[in-house]
């Protein structure tokens, strides 16, 4: 194999994550200020500081992508790092949507609190399996850029399906991924790409499960206020 263009595809790979990975922890940076300014109780007191310890798992994907496994000494176990630094997103994004819930269910946080709130557990949510799934479907998307042919995929688009719908040298970006990830947590099921492999199957049951969990709550909390 070309290690030259191997350590090319995986630049590429990191050039498209990144921006994905800051927004994750944008959202988070932003609701931590904007909790703190409105002083927004989470557990019965200004608890802003919270969503500061969420966003440390996406601040740390962030420099993965930005500094890259090969300059921190661990270019050959790229994808190992890929998997424990979207894992420790997963558990924050988790985080995130239990604060939510908690809250919700023991104190009565005010409309403007409850729907920025949970629009940003929800697009965090959405982004963090984005790049689960883009980093799971056969073998990552290095393995994917310098492969001829989609040998194992773990998703299966309309283009793997159908070939005749697809352009000339298709293959999944990671934009595709995030269509797939807003539809399975709005559907709670799969519309666009089907899942092949258990592991595929589970990791989009546990998106549509915190999703459904969120909006079942958030909504019953918004039709409780809107009846008082």
């Amino acid at each position: 194999m070309d290690d030259a263009r191997l350590r090319q595809a995986a630049r590429e790979a990191r050039r498209e994550a990144a921006p994905f990975a800051a927004a994750i922890l944008v959202a988070n940076l932003a609701l931590a200020a904007v909790s703190r300014h409105a002083g927004w109780e989470l557990f019965g007191r200004n608890d802003w500081w919270l969503w500061l310890v969420v966003a440390i798992p996406s601040a740390l994907l962030v420099v993965t992508f930005l500094v890259g496994p090969r300059r921190l000494g661990l270019d050959r176990l790229r994808r190992e790092v890929a998997g424990v630094t979207l894992g420790l997103v997963w558990f924050g994004t988790t985080v995130g949507v239990a604060c939510v819930i908690v809250s919700l269910m023991h104190w009565r946080p005010g409309g403007a609190q409850l729907l920025t709130s949970a629009a940003v557990v929800l697009l965090t949510n959405v982004l963090t399996f984005s790049l689960v799934f883009w980093e799971l479907d056969d073998g990552g998307p290095v393995a994917r850029a310098i492969a001829s042919s989609r040998a194992q995929p773990d998703f299966q688009f309309p283009q793997d399906e159908n070939p005749g719908l697809a352009r000339p040298g298709w293959g999944p970006a990671l934009v595709d991924y995030v269509y797939v990830s807003v539809t399975n947590s709005i559907a709670f099921s799969p519309t666009d790409a089907m899942p092949l492999t258990h592991r595929a199957k589970l990791v989009m049951g546990l998106e549509a499960g915190l999703s459904a969990l969120t909006v079942l709550v958030v909504a019953a909390r918004a039709i409780n206020i809107l009846g008082s």
